[in-house]
């Protein structure tokens, strides 16, 4: 059985800067207190013998080689943009400053 009380929730909130209401308190009790005991049940399993994972499949790195190939100009890549301007894409400023 875990230790989660709603005075432990309670003040969590109030660490984390979160108003928590009677119901928010009475429903996070609840599901901290499963996550913990599941968290115990885990524990109980775990010993020296086995060896520990992050995945449950032995995996490989998956990318390929970093090789040079053809690249594209300048005039194919903004022959499709809407607006373009000393060989760069143009768009409209979003942060409201002029550049």
């Amino acid at each position: 059985m875990s230790e989660i009380t709603p005075e432990l929730v309670r003040h969590l909130g109030m660490l984390a800067r979160i108003r928590l209401s009677d119901e928010e308190v009475d429903r996070l009790t609840g599901q901290l207190s499963v996550i913990v005991d599941n968290i115990a049940k885990v524990s109980e399993v775990v010993t020296p013998d086995v060896a520990a994972t992050s995945h449950p499949i032995p995996l490989q790195n998956v990318f390929r080689a970093d090789e040079v190939g053809t690249m594209l100009t300048v005039e194919q890549v903004l022959q499709n943009a809407p607006d373009a301007a000393d060989s760069r894409f143009k768009v409209t400023a979003i942060l409201g400053e002029e550049q």
